[in-house]
């Protein structure tokens, strides 16, 4: 059996990793890390300034939603913006499909990578794809962080809401 196993792994294709492979694993870390810092930072900026604001409770609802959605439309934009510069250098990869160079067409394609929607129309193909999976990693967990934000900041509304008013 454990001969079985390691003949078999000797068989196997090697686990190499080249160089552009690394250099757009750094970029997607890179990116990754600008991103969470961002997202991090609107957060808190948001928490800090909107209950200082004389304003409805509801509309700090919609600001706290307003200020998460342009931290995604931001992010959004930073990965497309990647995509479109490393185009330039096709040993990355390149995005394959109804692609005319445009901007939109990076964002887009960001989009649905970010949301993890996929729509398969514009496919990655060689190592830019690792930047693709890093930015569906990193979209699902800045949009669970936003939900997640979202939700303390409605709950403390709430709980404001429910005390009598003096």
């Amino acid at each position: 059996m454990m001969t079985d196993l390691f003949l078999s792994l000797l068989s196997r294709r090697a686990f190499d990793v080249s160089a552009d492979q690394l250099i757009v694993g750094a970029i997607g870390t890179v990116v990754v890390a600008v991103c969470a810092v961002l997202h991090y930072e609107v957060m808190r900026t948001a928490s800090w300034a909107l209950p200082r604001l004389r304003i409805r409770r509801q509309a700090r609802v919609l600001g706290v939603m307003f200020a998460m959605l342009v931290a995604h439309i931001a992010e959004v934009w930073i990965f497309g913006l990647t995509y479109w510069v490393m185009d330039g250098w096709p040993e990355f990869g390149r995005l394959e499909g109804p692609v005319d160079e445009g901007a939109l067409d990076f964002i887009y394609f960001s989009v649905t990578s970010f949301t993890t929607l996929g729509f398969g129309d514009i496919v990655p193909t060689g190592a830019i794809r690792i930047l693709c999976g890093a930015e569906a990693l990193a979209g699902l967990g800045l949009i669970t962080w936003s939900a997640s934000f979202a939700f303390l900041e409605m709950q403390r509304d709430w709980a404001e809401f429910r005390r009598p008013s003096k």
